[in-house]
């Protein structure tokens, strides 16, 4: 189970009492690659599904299998994934997937 800094809302750095909060980060991780677009990590400029720019393609089912990909090439193991859009037409990702 990863640790890392925690982010708010804004992603700024979440602070209580003074110092920065360390969590479990697998969710915040599983966030960051989904929203993360190709090349916009410097060091890893593959990593990164880009899930808006998916949405824009002509072929948006696709999306599901990045998602693995990405999480599996990140050190997870990946249950299983729902790519859906919601009565509103917001879109919803379930992903059941955890680090070895």
């Amino acid at each position: 189970m990863p640790f890392d800094y925690k982010h708010d809302s804004t992603d700024d750095l979440a602070i209580e009492n003074g110092d920065f909060v360390v969590i479990d980060s697998t969710k915040q991780h599983q966030s960051l690659l989904i929203r993360l677009k190709k090349g916009e990590l410097r060091q890893y400029p593959k990593t990164g599904v880009g899930v808006d720019e998916f949405l824009l393609n002509e072929s948006p089912g696709d999306v599901d299998l990045e998602i693995r990909r990405q999480f599996e090439a990140d050190g997870q193991v990946v249950r299983g994934t729902d790519v859906r859009f919601d009565d509103q037409q917001k879109l919803v990702i379930t992903i059941d997937a955890y680090y070895k």
